[in-house]
């Protein structure tokens, strides 16, 4: 092989240290080369795109322009280090540590509970602390700013921002500047229990205890790297990978000469566009300019006719040069830049704008973009440079449709773009729409000019321009046109939008999807551009007076408004403890995560920051990419032969079993779904294992059916189990007497976990007696074992699995990290060398399923007053292609159907669906959130049909007194009662109710929403032996004592709150304590820690143990009860008493009889309530969550700090799932939805702008561990109230529009929903496909 010629030396800094890298390879990242080269682990990888902000680092550099050192946030996925010549990275082990300093930014998040799981933590620090180094004192805007490109899974974000809030200028916005009164005590009447009770605590961390900000303490700038950038090197630097070369130009003139050279080469700056599209499109660039050492291309011009902006300028950047222009001319000389910046604002995250560029994102023309429609409309113009010289060229429609005639010659560079100032009669404005209001790419985007004649309102000059709505950015030419010379008024309107859907045309089956939506999004735009310019016209009218302009009626002027940003704010009570409770006892304590400070510092270990193993190599999975086939041939070849491929593992290498009959862990003869598992390379390295997966070839032969949805499997009679049923009363009795009946359908998407840390194991073959370590994130470690085991066909007790901690689960590291561990340590055992296994986030949505979809009929009959006297359900489930948990997931919806509500006659019924996707499995509140939606939608239904409010037909219908469940569990309603008092009382629920109401009459394109749901959710597995649990507790002669358990800490705090229990029962301070890690050498089989019961049965066997060493160290204590604890543990050594013991709990008594549908199958039940408001607007199908205020009853907390944390967290994932978590699949099976890109979890800015959190204090139950409960789960349906409140106010629209509702009932409520939902003249304008003559984009599977 031809040795690659010698490259320049790369120099850069990383935390104040020296890095020269002698070889730089342009395809490596900057992530990688932080987490393999210099082993900073504390920067994680978690989706691979710049789409979720966990590998988040701040750079710094010297700017040529302004002549300072620039600091700013960048996702180190995307950066290659080549870029990285002359910079200064900082990780978040550079700004502190444990061991040396912490950061305050570290400090205040891990202080004010910030952290759960912790893995998203590092990057939420960076991009805190990047903030405050160029802000001591930011606002909160900016603070919003900066935090929304992270996403966290597990925290629902508020305590984030609480820590950051810590450093931001006081804000003007608490209530106590304008009432006196602070929003601590806010909400409801002080007749409440709530506010009676002067035990009530509304503080999780003490602030005045933080260290503060010095600035000072920060890393400087290198000096060599000022003196490097102040005389800067003039010459190329080449850097030669082994597919790709780099090559940086020092001057503009060597840039031209190498464009001209290489005229393929593309230029790289962000590497935000090509970057993704390499990973996701394996696109190889065989040579890559880059331009970011040439001044030239950053350069700013004002002239007094325009403002010209180098194309090199980030995002960023560019925002900040507009807002300046703006501040400094005439509004009416920057209306192109006021629109420009709207987008700005909310356009990717904060880490994206920092890296890409102005230049990059025009010449990149994506069909999405924000702001090439407003670029074409504001006639901006492209000023282009060659060896030939410069040109200019217009940004318009030809330009971005990538029309030879318009656009650059291939030696061509993009120098800079001019944007001309608007005028005095031209309005320029930008709307778009998106699933989710920041860091999202919209579904359309528009930019919108129009210049009148002057003081008429006669078009001049007419300019629209969308993305979105086609391959490729379109202006609406022959509209505008025609409409030149007509006046500004309703008939122009209509013509208008008649005119717009005849050209802007969009085909039912195009790309994307959502075809309908977006069509009327093109006309609601436009709808919003005519009342915008109409206000403006009214402004100038009011000046000049000379002519009159059509009136807006003050109703419709709230459709001018856009949602603003905010920063959510809320008050978190709960119970203090005992004031007899000892200073040293911590239970009821809001005491920090165990974890916390390393989670902040990057010192906490995941699976994937373990360092390599000597000989280790990497695993890579090959998946079908057929939903179902057989399989006719698969040839290694090629791939074997690729340098550094190792093997390929397939069935053939099992030894033992193949997983189960119907559901194997690498595929045989036949696929069932796409990204089944078929085999599995391994190579030294992980780019070499993803090179020859490309290589492995598979022939298939299509096999029928092929299945995707609910329907077309209860057409072909497809499910994997027996039908699952309860009944009570006499249903068809009870329909004959009542009032009235309502049939309606509900129909649930899925959700994909989206854990920030995807799947992961590591496997170490020991040299001896076929003994395996298998470090691996899961949640049940003893089923990894166990899987492993018949794998391999080896004694359990060879194996030993490692937990340390999980980046977030939610059930999705249940039953799936076994298949995962099984497959590595075939490879394993087949290789004799350790095997890492790390999913890509594409690979891991793929794979893993997720919740599973539902397809609900129900049938309500009820008397004309509300009471709801017979119900009727028949539920199915998409359990995709293999049983997985989909039987107890269909039980445990069965079960759980009844909510709250005492209906008397009840028949609930519930199948799972055989489908060839992939298997769908278990998922936090399993069921509940998916079929309690239902019985609430009946609710609704019910409301509706008897003209009363929801909330009066749920207080009517709910349990009232000590009662039995339609499965004959007594238990008492008693707590259920309070928290739905408590909520309507501290929500104050129903006044708010009439301010929605008022707020409706005057508003026609803004309705408001207010729902209030009650919630009983039983918590436990349904069998008693899924409740035991056990522990080991170790004391050492020097005192301190070393606690395991069963249970995994997966961020839910569970290792916390056992040495919280370990200190009460010892009696001894929490830091004579530690937990290392949960094993199954040390505690053996364990259960999943799952269905909110891990600290409840864990703690109780943390509590036998302790109880039965300090029964041994009684007589010692007693004979010398004024020794120390360390005097007493050396007595009980010399006297050779055993300071080592097991705790055991049996577990709480749980069954189930589905032949009589009877049984105790949960051992309790936790209560609570959620009061949730939003405002909708109707035009565009966007919502604003105003306020929510949840009431739960935790009986007495053990950790206040670590449950409130559970409830936030679990509401927003919740609010996630109805609202922007939508799966998207195609006509063929294939997952759309594969990455953060695709699939909106909730952001920062989703978090309702009031968020109240209630423990419902003096509670009791007598049955579990201190009176506690568990509380991971049961927050999580409590986000249908943010559903209902959206129910709520498109109901309200289509009552003003008199429009029958249908009930049927479709969640999310996506924008798409309830735009479409909100029916006028826009919705009814556009054109209608028929179904059957196209094939669509995606399908629905629920």
């Amino acid at each position: 092989m031809s040795c690659p010629p010698k490259s320049d030396d790369l120099v850069f800094f990383v935390n104040g240290r020296k890095v020269i890298e002698r070889n730089a390879d342009p395809e490596v990242t900057l992530l990688n080369f932080l987490r393999k080269n210099l082993r900073l682990t504390g920067t994680k990888y978690a989706c691979g795109r710049g789409g979720c902000g966990a590998c988040t680092v701040m750079v710094s550099k010297h700017d040529p322009v302004s002549a300072k050192i620039r600091h700013f946030s960048i996702t180190a996925c995307l950066v290659p280090i080549c870029s990285l010549y002359g910079a200064a990275v900082t990780t978040v082990e550079g700004i502190g540590s444990i061991n040396t300093r912490l950061h305050p930014v570290q400090e205040r998040i891990a202080r004010s509970h910030g952290t759960q799981c912790g893995f998203c933590t590092p990057g939420m620090v960076m991009s805190m602390y990047t903030l405050l180094r160029n802000h001591l004192q930011p606002s909160e805007e900016q603070l919003m700013e900066a935090l929304g490109g992270n996403l966290c899974r597990c925290t629902g974000y508020r305590p984030i921002l609480e820590s950051g809030r810590t450093f931001c200028v006081e804000s003007t916005d608490c209530q106590k500047k304008r009432t006196g009164k602070c929003c601590s005590d806010l909400g409801g009447n002080d007749s409440s229990s709530l506010s009676r009770e002067s035990d009530i605590c509304t503080d999780l961390f003490v602030e005045e205890e933080f260290q503060p900000l010095d600035p000072t303490q920060e890393l400087i700038f290198p000096p060599e790297l000022l003196r490097m950038a102040k005389n800067p090197e003039k010459q190329t630097l080449t850097f030669h990978g082994e597919r790709v070369t780099w090559i940086s130009p020092g001057t503009l003139k060597d840039l031209l000469e190498l464009k001209a050279k290489h005229p393929e080469a593309p230029l790289i700056l962000g590497n935000t566009s090509l970057g993704p599209a390499m990973k996701s499109q394996g696109r190889v660039h065989p040579i890559l300019l880059s331009p970011a050492r040439i001044s030239e291309l950053s350069m700013v011009f004002k002239t007094s006719d325009g403002l010209t902006i180098g194309a090199g300028c980030s995002l960023a950047q560019v925002k900040d040069i507009l807002a300046e222009q703006v501040s400094e001319l005439p509004e009416e000389k920057t209306q192109t830049y006021r629109a420009l910046l709207k987008h700005l604002k909310s356009l990717a995250g904060q880490q994206i704008r920092n890296m890409a560029s102005l230049g990059g994102h025009v010449i990149s023309r994506h069909c999405y973009s924000d702001l090439n429609p407003i670029l074409v409309v504001g006639n901006a113009t492209l000023n282009l440079i060659s060896e030939e010289g410069t040109r200019q060229i217009p940004l318009n429609d030809h330009f971005l449709a990538g029309l030879a005639s318009a656009d650059l010659k291939p030696e061509e560079i993009l120098e800079s773009v001019y944007i001309p100032h608007s005028q005095k009669w031209e309005f320029v404005s930008a709307f778009r729409q998106a699933q989710c209001q920041q860091n999202a790419l919209a579904d359309v985007s528009a930019g919108m000019r129009v210049i009148l004649e002057e003081a008429t309102d006669t078009i001049k000059e007419l300019s629209l321009s969308y993305g979105g709505v086609g391959e490729a950015t379109i202006g609406a030419h022959k509209s505008c046109q025609q409409l030149i010379g007509r006046p500004w008024n309703e008939p122009m309107l209509e013509e208008a939008c008649r005119l717009l859907l005849e050209e802007v045309s969009l085909p039912g089956w195009a790309p994307g999807g959502r075809v309908e939506f977006k069509r009327t999004l093109v006309v609601s735009f436009f709808f919003k551009f005519y009342l915008e310019v109409l206000q403006e016209l009214k402004k100038l009218a009011k000046v000049s007076d000379s002519h009159h302009y059509p009136e807006i009626s003050d109703r419709f002027l709230s459709a001018l408004e856009d949602f603003p940003v905010t920063g959510p704010r809320g008050v978190q009570r709960y119970q203090s403890v005992d004031s007899h409770q000892s200073l040293q006892d911590p239970v009821g304590r809001p005491i920090m995560h165990l974890s916390g400070l390393k989670h902040a510092t990057g010192e906490a270990i995941f699976c994937d920051d373990i360092p390599m193993v000597d000989r280790e190599l990497f695993m890579v999975l090959v998946t079908s990419t057929k939903a179902h086939a057989k399989i006719i041939s698969i040839d290694l070849s090629e791939a074997l032969e690729l340098p550094g491929v190792v093997d390929v593992i397939t069935a053939e290498d099992i030894p033992g079993t193949n997983g189960a009959e119907d559901d194997k862990l690498l595929a045989v003869d036949e696929v069932l779904c796409v990204g089944q598992i078929i085999c599995a390379v391994v190579a030294e390295t992980d780019v070499q294992a993803k090179r020859a997966i490309e290589k492995i070839q598979i022939t298939y032969k299509d096999l029928e059916p092929i299945i995707f949805t609910i329907k077309d499997a209860i057409k072909h009679n497809s499910f994997l189990c027996p039908e699952k049923k309860l009944e009570q009363g006499n249903i068809e009795e009870a329909f004959e007497k009542v009032d009235q009946i309502v049939e309606g359908e509900v129909h649930v998407g899925g959700q994909e976990h989206f854990y920030m840390e995807t799947q992961r194991v590591i496997v170490i073959p020991k040299a001896e007696d076929k003994e395996l370590d298998i470090y691996v994130s899961t949640q049940d470690p003893a089923h990894v074992q166990k899987t492993v085991s018949s794998t391999l066909n080896i004694p359990i007790n060879r194996i030993t699995c490692h937990v340390k901690r999980v980046g977030g689960g939610f059930g999705g590291k249940v039953g799936r990290p076994a298949v995962f561990g099984a497959i590595a340590a075939v490879g394993a055992i087949k290789t004799g060398r350790p095997i890492r296994l790390v999913l890509d986030r594409e690979d891991d949505m793929l794979i893993t399923g997720g919740r599973h979809p539902l397809f609900g009929k129900y049938k309500v009959g009820f008397m004309n007053n509300g009471r709801i006297k017979a119900l009727d359900i028949e539920c199915f489930i998409n359990g995709g292609c293999t049983l997985d948990d989909s039987e107890q997931v269909t039980e445990f919806l069965i079960l759980k159907l009844e909510n709250a509500y005492k209906i008397h006659n009840l028949r609930f019924r519930g199948r799972a669906c055989m489908t060839n996707l992939p298997s769908n499995t278990a998922f936090r509140g399993f069921g509940f959130p998916q079929g309690t939606l239902i019985t609430e939608s009946c609710i609704t239904a019910v409301a509706a049909k008897c003209g009363l409010l929801p909330e009066e037909i749920r207080e009517k219908n709910m349990y009232k007194t000590i009662d039995k469940t339609i499965y004959k569990q007594a238990f008492s309603p008693e707590t259920l009662i309070r928290c739905w008092n408590e909520c309507l009382d501290k929500s104050s629920f129903h006044s708010r109710r009439i301010q929605v109401e008022e707020f409706n009459k005057k508003n026609y394109w803004k309705k408001k929403g207010i729902a209030i749901i009650p919630m009983k959710f039983s918590v436990g597995f349904a069998a008693t032996s899924y409740h035991q649990a056990a522990a080991l507790v170790h004391i050492y002669t020097d005192g301190s004592v070393l606690v395991t358990h069963g249970g995994n800490e997966l961020g839910q705090g569970i290792h916390t709150k056992m040495l919280q229990v370990a200190s009460r029962e010892l009696k001894l301070p929490m830091s004579y304590m530690h937990i290392c890690e949960t094993s199954t050498a040390t505690v053996p089989n364990t259960i999943a820690t799952a269905a909110s019961i891990g600290s409840d049965i864990n703690g109780k066997a943390v509590q036998n143990a302790c109880q039965i060493l300090l029964k041994r160290l009684e007589p010692i204590i007693k004979k010398n009860p004024g020794g120390t604890w360390e005097d007493w543990i050396e007595a009980a050594f010399e006297q050779r008493i055993s300071l080592s013991a097991t705790g055991y709990f049996r577990g709480y008594k749980a069954d189930m009889d589905w032949e009589k549908g009877e049984g105790d199958p949960f051992p309790y039940y936790v209560y609570g309530a959620a009061c949730s408001e939003v405002e909708i607007d109707c035009l565009t199908g966007a919502h604003k969550k105003i306020r929510t205020d949840i009431i739960m009853d935790a009986c007495c907390s053990l950790n206040p700090a670590i449950d409130i944390g559970q409830v936030e967290g679990s509401f927003i994932q919740g609010m996630g799932l109805y609202t922007t978590e939508e799966l998207k699949y195609s006509p063929e099976g294939v997952l759309y939805s594969r990455g953060p890109d695709e699939y909106k979890i909730p952001t920062i800015t989703d978090v309702p702008e009031e968020f109240n959190v209630s423990l419902l204090p003096s509670s009791q139950t007598p049955l579990t561990i201190y009176s506690s409960k568990g509380l991971g789960e049961s927050g999580m349906f409590l986000g249908s109230s943010v559903f209902f409140a959206i129910t709520d106010a498109v109901a309200a629209a289509c009552k003003e529009r008199d429009i029958v509702e249908d009930f049927i009932v479709k969640s999310p409520a996506t924008p798409e929903q309830v735009r479409m939902a909100c029916a006028d003249r826009f919705t009814e304008m556009i054109p209608r496909d028929d179904p059957k003559t196209f094939k669509p984009w995606s399908i629905p599977i629920a």
